[in-house]
This record gives C-alpha cells, sequence and structure tokens, in this order.
C-alpha cells in the first residue's frame, strides 16, 4: 500500500462508517452519498478505489438498484485496471449516473484531505 494510501485510509474509513450507518438508519440516498464522498476521496488509490466500487455494488444489490449494479461491474474492471496509471478523472463520485470519464470538482473539504495526505486534488485524465 503506498503513503498515499495509508494516509487516506482514516478519511475514506469515516465516509465509509457514515455510509453504514446511514444505510442502517433506512437512509439509503444518504447512505450512497458517503459512498460517493469515499470514492472520491481514495480514487487515486487502487486498494481503496476499488474498495468503494466494491461498497457501491453491495450497495446497489441490497437496494436492488440494477442499473447502478451493472455499472459498478464496469467500474470495478476499471479501477482495478486503470487506477495504477492515473488514467482516472479527479472528483467523479463513481456512481453509474455519470460517465465514468467525466471529472468533476472536489468538494473543499475532500480536496483538503487529499492534500494533506499527499494526493492531489487537481483534475486528471
Amino acid at each position: 500500500m503506498t503513503h498515499f494510501s495509508q494516509r487516506i485510509a482514516p478519511h475514506v474509513d469515516r465516509e465509509i462508517a457514515a455510509a453504514r450507518r446511514l444505510d442502517a438508519a433506512g437512509e439509503a440516498g444518504a447512505s450512497f452519498a458517503h459512498l460517493e464522498r469515499a470514492h472520491v476521496l481514495g480514487q487515486a488509490s487502487t486498494f481503496h478505489h476499488v474498495r468503494v466500487h466494491v461498497l457501491m455494488l453491495v450497495w446497489a444489490m441490497k437496494h436492488r438498484v440494477w442499473k447502478e449494479a451493472r455499472g459498478q461491474v464496469l467500474r470495478i474492471v476499471g479501477a482495478a485496471t486503470k487506477t495504477v496509471f492515473g488514467w482516472v478523472p479527479t472528483g467523479n463520485t463513481g456512481g453509474a449516473n455519470i460517465s465514468p470519464f467525466k471529472p468533476l470538482p472536489i468538494a473543499p473539504d475532500l480536496a483538503r484531505s487529499i492534500e494533506a495526505s499527499g494526493g492531489s486534488s487537481r483534475r486528471s485524465v
């Protein structure tokens, strides 16, 4: 695991924990929003990038959102094979409702966490 992966892990874990709490409380939409935030934080790390997409797939299957589930299968393959080369659209939230190639602005709090962890919040690909 890279230094960035290790330093960003607590931030990604915090968003995943929030997603789990909200899902358990029946707040599916808010839960997925935290998975999207975890995606933005961890997408420069192959480990966290794949991990979050797998959790998005699990969420989609649990909530029977089949379009999302299909999209996540493709995104898992992409995350596993492209992240190591830096071929990720920075800021992309990772959901199937947006092109997997589209860069997006990063929320200021997430950008601060990324930069504090040694990553870059500048756009790539």
